[in-house]
């Protein structure tokens, strides 16, 4: 049977959908199969957008329609037939699942004031125990303009926490663990205490700090609020927060004082000058940054206005709506943050905020749930950001310039993966970053044309490479390129690591390192591997990417780094030499290569398990091993395959990609005497976030 937890809350507004998020992502580390269950939705008609964004997680597979119980109409017309109904299909998905995220209502306006005991009953029903959230935030006193409410203090929380027992012990429900969440952050120790005083028996506690900007909404959800249209801007900006609201009802010289960082502007449509001064303070760098600009009332922008308007490059959102000046105000100030599927970045900032404040570990101990033998992608990636951010290291990303990079980078700094150093013009860098709503104060940003570092660099530049000839003015000139820069760093001892490529060929990128970082003792050639999370466990792939023909000596080198890179990431190595024949049974050249190459491998490593020359379906499928190679060590169970050749490897890790839904993690680079990477131009966000991950690994075992 399934593992459950079902978590609800005392009120409304408490930020229990990020609570559940960061349960739901806890819950995929250690288990294969995790679903999801809303007892309670507002109607069959209107899709619950926070049951959507759970379904929406990577891994979990159930469809909407299966994950809901009743409507809130169905409860109040029969609650005891609503019970029964939530029950029975319950009891569909758990028997699908390892376990299973329970969210409770959301104490909408047609709620009961017995919500929380109709939760307790519901959870009690379903043998889940509660994972209870309360709010740090006064709700009732509605001070709520954009995010920002009454701080409760410790001692009312506590109060709040002792009534909210009392409901859970009347319908006999188990309590598991306490959120206190939107907490003051300089009070989080204090709240824990006095819901701990007030707890029947001792449960986990922790409390998660108040986010302005999980709680504001966005310019999205402002365009929605004021039913707008976006007469100008970049699209992209739509998803940073609104953090306030100026209603620029006076004269522009009065206005612009009043402007802070994140604000919406509120202008009147016929207020043209006003309008034309908020884009200029916008543009001169010595104003605040404002997340956009709402043009209110039924009036048409004059055709110089649009003209010049047209003259602007796409920056700030500007949004038109027909609603009147205290209409429009009173919209936007009513607008909440929530996430969504679109919002990529409130998503990532959410999780990393709930990672940070519970531990994760306790969490899925006190639930039960082991450690799974089973390998999901999901699990591995997961396990990839755990071993990075256990002993953070400095990664240097020279393309500052790529809004792929700088969202990463925010990932990558609120998980806290790794320390970054980001290359690049700083005002340009960190303005770009504010306009897209990202927050990169953790990060050093730096100029590829530092006067200091290029001399620096220039000098060590030219003195590895004298016997080329190479002047230190041709060294400075050349080290002012982001990959000579970032490779330099990392010779140097400034960064542990470099990751490229979103923006440079994959040349561009580790020519630098050949020059530069060079080979370890012992490894004649730099060769990748892809590390490839098929359903149930990773394999590790090479080459695939750098060597066009390896030699019988380059195959045993590739070999045996990628065996110590299967090492480094938690894969018992077992090599599978790859051939299109298996042991004595063929010969050619090709062949005769293959067996050559397993020969020193055997040389080298003996205790390294490896077979060779041997076909794929020899080396991965116990059946085929039996027949072919039987009492081979590796046929049958292989976890690092050497491909004979690029052209072999590449379309292979491509054709297991696309055909098998393997998540391809990589290209690494192995081989070199510091960890640096190469990224595909296509890359996502996540890609990077990845691959950083893994050069911090890396890094570490430098270190080591």
């Amino acid at each position: 049977m399934a593992r459950s937890i079902y978590i609800t809350s005392a009120e409304g507004h408490t930020g229990k959908s990020t609570i559940a998020l960061g349960v739901l992502d806890a819950l995929m580390r250690v288990s294969q199969r995790v679903g999801v269950f809303r007892p309670i939705a507002r109607s069959w008609d209107e899709r619950d957008h926070v049951l959507e964004l759970m379904l929406a997680h990577d891994g979990v597979q159930l469809d909407y329609d299966e994950c809901v119980g009743v409507t809130y109409e169905d409860v109040r017309r029969d609650p005891e037939g609503a019970l029964a109904t939530i029950v029975a299909r319950f009891k569909a998905v758990e028997a699908q699942c390892d376990a299973v995220v329970v969210i409770g209502s959301d104490y909408t306006a047609v709620a009961s004031p017995a919500e929380l005991g109709y939760n307790a009953r519901i959870a009690a029903n379903l043998g889940a125990p509660v994972l209870l959230v309360l709010s740090g935030r006064d709700q009732q006193r509605q001070a709520e303009q954009l995010g920002t409410t009454t701080a409760r203090t410790p001692e009312q929380v506590g109060q709040l926490a002792s009534l909210a027992f009392a409901e859970l012990v009347a319908e006999r429900a188990e309590l598991f663990a306490v959120v206190v969440n939107r907490a003051e952050p300089h009070g989080l120790d204090a709240m824990i205490e006095q819901v701990q005083a007030a707890q029947p028996r001792q449960t986990p506690v922790w409390a998660v700090p108040e986010d302005r900007m999980l709680v504001a909404p966005s310019m999205r959800g402002v365009l929605r609020a004021v039913d707008g249209r976006l007469l100008k801007g970049d699209e992209a900006l739509l998803d940073r927060e609104a953090l306030d609201v100026v209603i620029s009802g006076m004269s522009m010289v009065n206005v612009l004082p009043r402007i802070t960082e994140g604000a919406v502007l509120v202008i009147a449509a016929d207020r043209t000058e006003v309008l034309l001064a908020a884009l200029l303070a916008s543009a001169s760098g010595t104003f605040p940054q404002i997340a956009g600009i709402v043009l209110n009332g039924p009036f048409e922008l004059p055709e110089p206005i649009q003209r010049l308007l047209e003259g602007f490059a796409p920056g700030i959102p500007i949004i038109a709506t027909d609603h009147g000046t205290f209409d429009t105000a009173t919209r936007i100030m009513s607008s909440r943050g929530r996430m969504s599927l679109e919002s990529g970045q409130r998503y990532e900032r959410a999780l990393a905020l709930f990672q940070t404040h519970v531990d994760l570990t306790e969490l899925t101990i006190e639930l039960g749930l082991a450690q799974s033998t089973v390998v999901t992608p999901l699990m591995f990636q997961y396990g990839l950001i755990e071993r990075a951010r256990a002993d953070r290291r400095r990664i240097v990303l020279p393309e500052g310039g790529d809004d792929r990079i700088l969202r990463a980078a925010a990932i990558l700094l609120a998980r806290e993966v790794a320390d970054l150093t980001i290359l690049g013009d700083e005002a340009e860098v960190r303005a770009r970053a504010t306009a897209l709503g990202l927050e990169l104060a953790g990060a050093q940003v730096l100029s590829p044309t530092d006067p200091e570092h290029v001399e620096r660099f220039a000098a060590e530049y030219a003195r590895l490479r004298a016997h080329k000839g190479i002047t230190l003015q041709q060294a400075a000139d050349t080290v002012t390129d982001v990959s000579y820069f970032g490779t330099m760093m990392v010779h140097l001892g400034l960064a542990d690591g470099m990751v490229s490529g979103a923006a440079h060929t994959t040349a561009h990128t580790i020519r630098p390192s050949f020059e530069i970082i060079r080979t370890r003792p012992g490894v004649d050639v730099v060769s990748s591997v892809f590390l490839m999370a098929l359903a149930d466990r990773v394999l590790v792939y090479g080459d695939c990417a750098v060597i066009p023909d390896p030699t019988s000596t380059q195959l045993a080198d590739i070999a045996i780094s990628s065996a110590a890179t299967a090492r480094q990431f938690g894969i018992d190595p077992r090599v599978a030499m790859l051939s299109y024949s298996t042991g004595e049974s063929g010969s050619g050249a090709d062949v005769d290569k293959v067996r050559e190459a397993t020969a020193l491998v055997r040389s080298r490593e003996p205790g390294l398990p490896v077979e060779g020359p041997i076909q794929y379906d020899a080396a991965a499928d116990a059946a085929v091993a039996a027949a072919k190679l039987p009492g081979s060590a590796v046929a049958g169970r292989a976890t690092v395959f050497v491909f004979p050749d690029l052209n072999t490897g590449n379309n292979t890790y491509k054709a297991v990609q696309r055909s098998a839904g393997a998540v391809a993690i990589g290209p690494v680079l192995q081989g070199l005497n510091r960890p640096i990477n190469d990224l595909s131009r296509g890359a996502l966000v996540d890609d990077i976030v990845n691959t950083v991950a893994i050069t911090a690994i890396q890094a570490q075992e430098n270190r080591a």
